[in-house]
């Protein structure tokens, strides 16, 4: 018995004519075109949400030029793996012909030396280089690497978009075509889509699959079958964010059993342990901040060794910044702070010059206009303080800071008191 080829696959475009989506890329003037025109492709990097053509972009180029095509995985994929394959097109590279093409999906997982083992050939022109990542190249490929190649933005897919693709899927796929299927509505087929063709037509698979005879295609028929067959935590859906959310108001909330729980959650659908890391440190900054400042030393150690080790491991660390967090004291007292500030800065409409006694002097004639003039430096006096006006002329007092009510901010706020005698 022939195993069953998913929709995604049997639709998958064979030319640029037929990819749907990402005009300002494949349109008539789109760079893609001048790929293909010219032959002349430098790497670069495919970047944006699950399920809007990386892979079938990458693979377009490579057929469309006749050119071999390698690739990669990211995910189970290490540094050998990485050098016999550059090996490979290294043997096969003969004078005057163009570099093959390695694809590296979720490129973003590689770690930094995985990612340098890459280097050498991308700037040899042993391959050209194509990247897919879901996340912030800025942030997750090493600078080297992207700075020797070009970065285009894929983006999720809007409703007429995926309307194309279904009509196309219902009159032109074969297995399709021989059930009677009649589409009434779409509000609900292209909300759990979300902007990602291939979710939308797993979901097609999922209905057609899920019910025998005539079909119809409606809200209330999407929502069963999906309540029945989606898992309990779609990383790249609706549910990626409200359990990010729950996670998160969970720690906030001091309650480390339901954090723990998110977090397996979140670990066992597949979702990037970087990513829950990264929330982390923000949540350290953010709501624990001046109550417990080790919050974010742990947070952010918690973050470089998920970088460094991966998963599975990287499920204790994560848990055991999870479970310190959450039973840590609470103060959003800093991130209220910048944000009044912040607030006060961008409606003021009055120049307030920097007191010349604070300001630098590293010119005669700055010194000659009296700058830095009369400034006391805080450490030739009795407990390394002595008052002195920091703040520009009509803020004199102005408080951005308050200090929240837990123990390590009650000894902060006495010292500045005792520092300012009720100045603050």
């Amino acid at each position: 018995m022939q195993n069953h080829i998913p929709l995604a696959e049997r639709l998958r475009p064979q030319t640029l004519d037929e990819y749907i989506g990402q005009s300002h890329l494949v349109g008539k003037d789109g760079v893609f075109r001048r790929f293909l025109e010219s032959g002349n492709v430098p790497s670069f990097i495919l970047w944006g949400p699950p399920g809007v053509g990386k892979t079938t972009l990458a693979r377009l180029v490579a057929s469309s030029l006749e050119r071999p095509f390698y690739t990669l995985s990211a995910i189970n994929s290490g540094v050998k793996d990485v050098r016999e394959v550059i090996e490979q097109a290294r043997r096969q590279k003969f004078f005057n012909t163009a570099p093959p093409f390695l694809f590296i999906d979720e490129i973003h997982r590689f770690n930094k030396s995985q990612q340098d083992s890459l280097l050498g050939a991308v700037e040899q022109g042993v391959v050209t280089l194509i990247g897919a990542t879901t996340e912030n190249p800025s942030f997750e490929v090493i600078s080297p690497l992207l700075s020797r190649c070009q970065v285009y933005v894929l983006k999720a897919m809007e409703d007429s978009e995926l309307q194309t693709l279904l009509d196309r899927a219902l009159t032109t796929d074969s297995e399709l075509k021989q059930r009677k299927i009649t589409v009434k509505e779409t509000e609900a087929l292209f909300r759990f889509a979300g902007g990602d063709a291939r979710k939308l037509l797993n979901i097609l698979d999922i209905i057609t699959g899920a019910i025998e005879g005539d079909i119809v295609i409606d809200d209330t028929t999407v929502t069963e079958c999906l309540q029945q067959n989606i898992a309990l935590y779609d990383k790249n859906g609706e549910q990626h964010y409200d359990v990010i959310s729950a996670f998160i108001k969970s720690v906030r909330g001091s309650d480390p059993n339901a954090a723990i729980y998110y977090l397996a959650r979140m670990l066992a659908g597949g979702e990037d342990p970087v990513f829950i890391a990264r929330r982390l440190v923000i949540l350290a900054s953010e709501d624990i901040g001046l109550a417990n400042p080790n919050g974010l030393l742990l947070a952010n150690a918690c973050f470089d060794t998920v970088h460094k080790i991966g998963m599975p491991e990287a499920r204790i660390p994560l848990a055991e910044a999870t479970i310190y967090l959450a039973t840590s004291p609470k103060s959003n007292s800093a991130y209220m702070a910048i944000n009044s500030a912040l607030a006060f800065v961008n409606g003021d409409t009055v120049n307030r010059p920097v007191p010349l006694h604070i300001r630098n002097a590293p010119t005669k004639l700055m010194k000659e206009l009296d700058y830095g003039k009369d400034y006391k430096y805080a450490h030739d006096f009795a407990g390394h303080f002595v008052e002195q006006e920091f703040m520009p002329e009509g803020l004199q007092g102005r408080r951005f800071y308050q200090p929240a009510d837990n123990p390590a901010e009650a000894k902060l706020a006495q010292r500045i008191a005792d520092l300012w005698k009720g100045k603050y």
